[in-house]
């Protein structure tokens, strides 16, 4: 990635032109945003302060950032400001091409200053302020400073090494071979890439408590279904003798094993899916609260975390469910017509499926 940015040159060149242009004639916001792309400085990466120096490769800096590259190029030559004079033929290169920049005796302060971009950036800043701009809050917020360079804005992001850093450290300090990229981008990207996993695991909170809710149903229905076999058991082997007395209580207790079956493994569903539950809205909690970190570096390190544990909390298996017609207990169902011959074996009998559909419907009526 190429880090420095192209900024406005002077009246003679074609970059110069295109911002008197954008400046006098542009009247549409996205005009307005391109102006303000060319009036941004490529080692603060923020927009021009004057005064603002010309190179002679017509490139564009900010003399406070011409100065500092300057020094730290040439770190035996003091401030003007100091008894000491520049040594004619002290030199940098322009961060913006590279070419080697030849400075007299007067060091940065001899370098020509370009009053057409000052005049723009005048003009720029007094169209902004006639609108209605209502202020970010990140805008609001303090920013964090370079722990290698003084003073200096944390304003980028090395995509290379994964950490928030200042201007200075790309132009010649230890990511001056990295890719960056704005902070700002990254932490929207971020921002919005956190924001749709607390939607997607919102959603997906919905959905397993409505599975929930459903196995719940499945469950009353279990019991309702198996409540009411029992009952027609009973009812009809309590008019036989005590050979379909003693035959009674084994279908029952059949009856009894796979009512407890059925419940169990739907409420050992139950249990998982209340797990799961509890774990997500655990995380959503983390992740609401990271999403209200103020500082955008610290939130971007914050977010990278919760998205992974966002992530691996999404590649769950799909919900496991109990299969159609689980609570069915149809199959629990006597035939005495002929009870006199089949007394000492009797069972319960195979319905045709036309019966079992009816049995069907008279359990959705006692539901």
């Amino acid at each position: 990635m190429n880090f420095a940015l192209q900024a406005v040159g002077s009246p003679g060149r074609n970059q110069g032109g295109r911002g008197a242009s954008a400046g006098g004639g542009g009247s549409g916001g996205a005009t307005m945003e391109n102006l303000e792309k060319q009036l941004i400085c490529p080692v603060c990466l923020e927009m021009f302060s004057k005064p603002v120096v010309i190179l002679p490769c017509q490139h564009n800096l900010c003399r406070k950032c011409a100065n500092d590259i300057f020094q730290s190029s040439n770190p035996a030559w003091q401030s003007r400001s100091s008894s000491s004079v520049a040594t004619s033929g002290s030199r940098f290169r322009c961060p913006s091409c590279r070419h080697e920049v030849v400075l007299d005796r007067h060091g940065v302060y001899g370098l020509q200053r370009n009053l057409l971009v000052e005049n723009i950036i005048d003009m720029y800043r007094h169209q902004e302020a006639s609108r209605t701009v209502i202020v970010k809050p990140e805008t609001q917020q303090q920013q964090l400073t370079c722990d290698e360079h003084e003073d200096e804005k944390i304003n980028i992001y090395c995509l290379s090494c994964q950490t928030p850093t200042c201007s200075m450290c790309k132009v010649f300090g230890r990511h001056k071979e990295c890719d960056v990229a704005p902070l700002s981008s990254v932490y929207l990207r971020l921002k919005t890439e956190l924001s749709d996993s607390i939607a997607g695991l919102v959603a997906n909170n919905d959905h397993i408590q409505a599975a929930i809710m459903h196995m719940e149903e499945v469950c009353n229905a279990i019991q309702e279904n198996a409540c009411h076999r029992r009952e027609q058991v009973a009812s009809q082997l309590e008019t036989l003798t005590a050979i379909l007395d003693e035959r009674k209580q084994e279908l029952v207790r059949l009856i009894t094993r796979e009512q407890d079956e059925k419940l169990q493994q739907v409420r050992a569903l139950v249990r998982q899916h209340g797990e799961r539950l509890e774990a997500s809205v655990t995380l959503v909690e983390s992740a609401v609260q990271a999403a209200e970190e103020p500082h955008m570096a610290l939130f971007i390190q914050n977010a990278a975390v919760i998205l992974d544990k966002m992530s691996a909390s999404t590649r769950v298996a799909n919900d496991l469910r109990p299969q159609l017609d689980y609570d069915n207990m149809s199959h629990f169902v006597i035939d005495v017509d002929d009870i006199v011959d089949m007394l000492t074996s009797i069972d319960f009998c195979h319905t045709a499926a036309g019966e079992g559909e009816d049995d069907l419907e008279d359990d959705s009526e006692l539901d």
